[in-house]
């Protein structure tokens, strides 16, 4: 029997959440999904840069809407599923993208308490409560598809990331055991991780000669792009992902990125 390449990719219908649409790789999500034929929720700390993103997505012939969201305030992850749920009917797709942290600046004798826990709450519980929120619509629905945007620092071994690079590895491990959690209700979670990705946050920080080193280790000899996470996640999102749960797929050009 010949397979349908294209519905295997084919979101239409399906209802997506992006947290941290406004820019970078979360804009990325936003538009690839919705260019799968995805109603896209666009939301974002910025209220400005999540109706920009979709903006553009309508302008393209996409639906999308936009919501400001913090992902600190519990009551804002409330307010955004239902946001999601009133607007387009249900949830299928969930992108947990916003993460704050690292970039070589976390000298163990210069952060605090106070700062290793709003990593945590915006890494690893922001996603938690968010799953916990969208699960039973996804459920409802009979599909269910979860990523998180994890990172290449939860299995790297460098100075000053350790609180980044260990609220990552969390990530990974709790989407594994959630797996089996989900998995009877019809609802795949998986982990993209990302290697040195040229958005904002990493041109703050890039050097010519750390980029050198970093190619250095980097079989494809480029750093990656916004587009190359995007696509990934749109893979996991689809039903040509459907026997994939529990699972961290690096995104690295096929080396190992480091800041050092």
């Amino acid at each position: 029997m010949k397979t349908d390449i294209a519905s295997l990719f084919d979101l239409s219908g399906k209802v997506a959440v992006v947290t941290g649409g406004g820019d970078g790789i979360g804009h990325g999500c936003c538009e690839i999904l919705a260019a799968a034929g995805a109603s896209v929720i666009v939301s974002d700390l910025s209220t400005e840069k999540a109706q920009a993103t979709a903006n553009g997505i309508i302008a393209d012939g996409g639906k999308a809407a936009a919501v400001a969201c913090n992902v600190l305030d519990t009551n804002d992850l409330e307010a955004l599923i239902d946001f999601a749920v009133k607007t387009y009917g249900t949830i299928n797709i969930l992108v947990n993208n916003v993460g704050m942290g690292g970039g070589g600046r976390e000298n163990p004798f210069a952060i605090d308490r106070a700062y290793v826990e709003r990593i945590y709450a915006i890494n690893v519980f922001a996603p938690w409560q968010l799953c916990r929120l969208a699960a039973p619509h996804m459920q409802a629905s009979g599909y269910g598809s979860i990523v998180n945007i994890t990172s290449m620092s939860s299995i790297n071994n460098e100075a000053s990331m350790a609180i980044y690079g260990s609220s990552k590895a969390a990530l990974n491990h709790m989407a594994s055991n959630l797996a089996y959690d989900y998995g009877p209700m019809g609802i795949r979670i998986n982990n993209v991780g990302p290697g040195a990705t040229r958005t904002h946050a990493l041109e703050s920080v890039l050097t010519a000669d750390m980029q050198q080193r970093m190619l250095a280790h980097t079989p494809i000899q480029r750093l990656g792009e916004v587009c190359d996470i995007a696509r990934a996640v749109l893979f996991l999102a689809s039903p040509a992902a459907a026997w994939i749960s529990g699972q961290t797929l690096m995104v690295n050009g096929g080396g190992v990125q480091t800041m050092h």
